[in-house]
Formats: C-alpha cells, sequence, structure tokens
C-alpha cells in the first residue's frame, strides 16, 4: 500500500513537471521538513515554563542551567545523528530515513512531555529528539545537492531556510498553545504534528536517476558537467586524505563559533546598551530574519563565485563588523552588526555544504558532509562556553568581540591555503574520476 501511494506520487509529478522542475517541488518539500524540525530551534520559550513546572513538582528550585541542558545535548545529539545517517541514506534512500528521523522526533517530544524531571527530559528532547531532527535534517541537504549541480548551493539556501524561519514563524503559536494547553501537553502536541507532517512530506522525496544532468548543463557541455557528475565523488577515506577536508572543517568550524558566540550573547549585549528585556527580545526576530535571509544570499554568492571566496567574504565581514563593535559600542552599531554575525552564520550553514559536493564529488556526499558537520557540533559546544569564559575574565560580554577579530582573520588565513579544489584531481571512485 506504501509503494502504491509514493507510485502514484511520483506518477502524478511525473505527468505536470519534467524532472527539471520538478526538482524544485523538492526544494519546497525539504524547506517545509525544515520548517517542522526547526521548531526545536524555539527552546527559548520552554525555558521558563519548564523551569516553573519542575519546580513545582519536585518541590525545590529548578536552576536555569538545568533547563538549558537538553537544548546543548539536542546540539550535540543533531551533529552525531548528521554524521551517522550518511551511509544509510545511500543505502536505503531518502524517504525511509526521513520518515524514520520524523517519527524518531516526534517520539523524542511526545515522551517529552512525560519527563518527570530535567534529567529524563534531556534523554528524550535532548538525545532522542536530537538525534531524529539530525537524522531527518541530512535528508533534504542531500536531495538539493544531488539534483542542483548547477545551482547547488541557491538549492540548499532554500532548502534549509525553513529551518531558519521556523523560529521566526511558530514562536508567538507556541506561547499561545503553552499558555492555553501548558508546556507539556505543547510537546505533545508538537511531536504529533511533527511526527504526521514529516512523514506525509517525506512520501515524494527521491534522488534523481544515476547521472541525471539539467538539460541546459547537458546542452553546453560545460567543465561543471565534467566535473560535478551525480555519480562521481571521493569517499570519506579518500576525502579525509585531502587538504582540502582540513581546510574546510576549520574554516566550518571557525564560523560556527564565531557565530554562536555572538548568537548566544545577543540579548546580554542589547541590554547592557540600555535595551529592556522586552526590546531586547523583539530585536532578536530581526536578527532571526537576517540568519534566515543569509541562508540564500550565501548559497548564490557561493554559486556565482567559489566556495573560497565566499567563506573569504563571510569572514571579512565578521570580523569587519566585531571591529567596529570594538571601537563603538552604539545601539545602532549593535543592531547592524549583529544582524550581520546571524547572517554571516547562516551563510556558513550553506557554504559548508556546497562546498562539499564542489569539492568531493556527489557519490558519497551524504557520508561526506556528515564528517564535515561535526564542525558544526563542536562549534555549537564551544561556542557558548568560550563566550562565557571571556566574559568572566573580560567583566564585559564586549569583550568577546576582539576574539571574533581575531578568529576570523584565522579563518580567511586558512581559507586562503586550504580552501581549494584537491589536488589529487585524479583521486579514483567507483564510479570515476573526480
Amino acid at each position: 500500500m506504501h509503494r502504491d501511494w509514493t507510485t502514484w506520487i511520483r506518477a502524478l509529478q511525473g505527468a505536470v513537471f519534467t524532472l527539471d522542475k520538478r526538482r524544485w517541488l523538492l526544494v519546497l518539500d525539504g524547506f517545509l521538513i525544515n520548517l517542522c524540525l526547526g521548531v526545536a530551534y524555539s527552546w527559548s520559550v520552554f525555558v521558563l515554563p519548564l523551569q516553573e513546572y519542575f519546580t513545582s513538582i519536585l518541590d525545590h528550585t529548578v536552576a536555569i542551567s538545568s533547563i538549558f541542558l537538553p537544548f546543548s545535548i539536542f546540539l550535540a545529539s543533531l551533529a552525531l545523528a548528521v554524521f551517522f545517517t550518511g551511509k544509510y541514506i545511500d543505502i536505503y534512500g531518502p524517504r525511509p530515513i526521513a520518515i524514520f528521523g520524523g517519527v524518531l522526533t516526534g517520539v523524542g517530544w511526545i515522551f517529552s512531555s512525560l519527563s518527570p524531571s530535567p534529567e529524563m527530559l534531556t534523554l528524550f528532547y535532548g538525545i532522542m529528539g536530537g538525534f531524529g531532527t539530525g537524522t531527518c535534517y541530512s535528508v533534504p541537504l542531500a536531495i538539493s545537492a544531488r539534483w542542483f549541480p548547477d545551482r547547488r548551493g541557491l538549492a540548499i539556501g532554500l532548502t534549509v531556510l525553513g529551518f531558519g524561519l521556523s523560529t521566526l514563524l511558530v514562536a508567538n503559536i507556541l506561547v499561545y498553545f503553552i499558555e492555553t494547553y501548558g508546556v507539556m501537553s505543547t510537546f505533545r502536541i508538537l511531536g504529533i504534528l511533527i511526527m504526521g507532517l514529516v512523514t506525509l512530506l517525506a512520501l515524494p522525496l527521491s534522488f534523481p536517476p544515476e547521472g541525471w544532468l539539467p538539460q541546459h548543463m547537458i546542452q553546453q557541455q560545460t567543465t561543471l558537467v565534467k566535473n560535478q557528475s551525480n555519480f562521481l565523488g571521493m569517499s570519506v577515506a579518500q576525502m579525509l586524505r585531502t587538504s582540502t577536508f582540513y581546510g574546510l572543517w576549520g574554516c566550518y568550524f571557525i564560523g560556527c563559533l564565531v557565530g554562536l558566540m555572538a548568537i548566544g550573547i545577543s540579548k546580554p549585549c542589547g541590554m547592557d546598551l540600555g535595551l529592556t528585556s522586552v526590546l531586547a527580545t523583539q530585536i532578536l526576530g530581526v536578527f532571526a530574519l537576517s540568519n534566515s535571509i543569509g541562508r540564500p544570499f550565501f548559497g548564490t554568492l557561493t554559486d556565482r563565485m567559489t566556495p573560497q571566496k565566499t567563506a573569504i567574504i563571510a569572514f571579512a565581514i565578521v570580523a569587519g563588523a566585531a571591529l567596529a563593535l570594538c571601537l563603538s559600542q552604539t545601539l545602532w552599531i549593535y543592531i547592524i552588526t549583529f544582524a550581520i554575525f546571524w547572517g554571516c552564520f547562516g551563510g556558513w550553514l550553506i557554504i559548508a555544504p556546497t562546498a562539499c559536493g564542489n569539492y568531493f564529488g556527489m557519490k558519497y556526499y551524504s557520508q561526506c558532509y556528515g564528517c564535515i558537520y561535526l564542525a558544526y557540533g563542536v562549534g555549537g559546544i564551544a561556542g557558548p562556553i568560550m563566550a562565557g569564559v571571556i566574559k568572566a575574565s573580560t567583566g564585559t560580554y564586549f569583550g568577546v568581540f576582539p576574539y571574533i577579530v581575531v578568529l576570523s582573520l584565522i579563518g580567511i588565513i586558512i581559507a586562503i591555503i586550504f580552501l581549494k579544489p584537491p589536488h589529487s584531481a585524479s583521486v579514483e571512485g567507483e564510479g570515476g574520476q573526480i
């Protein structure tokens, strides 16, 4: 029955759209899947209600740090899931992996609603929900990368745009749900919705036929056709023998480290400049919009230039913004520079996967990007910790920005030296050379 249903969907798509047009529907599908998964990034909405809930049932005050722990574990689990999921996408195909990830995410949210303590919430939301989200997140990325050898950056940027917009679109809805039904019932409602919607959206997911290319690329017979065919690519072992991998991993790590350091201190920096807590929270919506816009923007830039040049530009912009904050800490500079930080961080979530496809090919893309994505997980853990240590030593959150300048300059140096197509262009893959 399931096979008949999915065959019917694909037949209907084929009757209405050519493959060149149908691939854009898959981008929309991936966008909607990420919109569902990105609800997890609205964790700040849950923090105070969860603290009040656990304090009431445990008869002692629950520290706010205990409520942030599930989200930290969620980020780490997400990164690990992307790393482990890659080869299974290649073995079983995108649809069953996306369904499995969506169901696991939904079950994690539902079990979270039954948590008697922050520790159990960490298990259900942080580990189970994080691993499910990372498993499902990998699939739309792999699909967009394979269907768009000609506009890979833009396609990936539009796909993950859903993750960036989710918090902006659903935060107020979540507040309403929490106030109306309670925080634990909201977890249960979201779990059921995520499970159902992601399963439904996963049905049309598929990779292009082996060797498929857009019609215009076949006609033009460009160098891009020769170098980026979907059936060519380095294995993980081959990728690890190139300096390009370490250059990309290092740049991605620094981009995420710097971005998450800045994002983590966005609100307290605004309050240090005189904003009220309410206004500082509202401005975060502007920054979130910048983060979303940065994804397709840097994706398009990567398509038109190269990942190396785009990375250098991103680091240079961040270094300039951080230097401006070092020299002048005014409200308008704060707003402009933090919008830049958020936008460039969103850009790195596109630059890295696009570079992976461009440099290492598509045959083992999911596995290769899983290794590269670990840089995001490490940066996600190290960034907030480093920001806290610097604040404690300097006495101000603004002490972070000289370090961001230095880190960005290091990123530029790494990009110039290492972020280039692999020298070993003759490395043999099973399907050919890259």
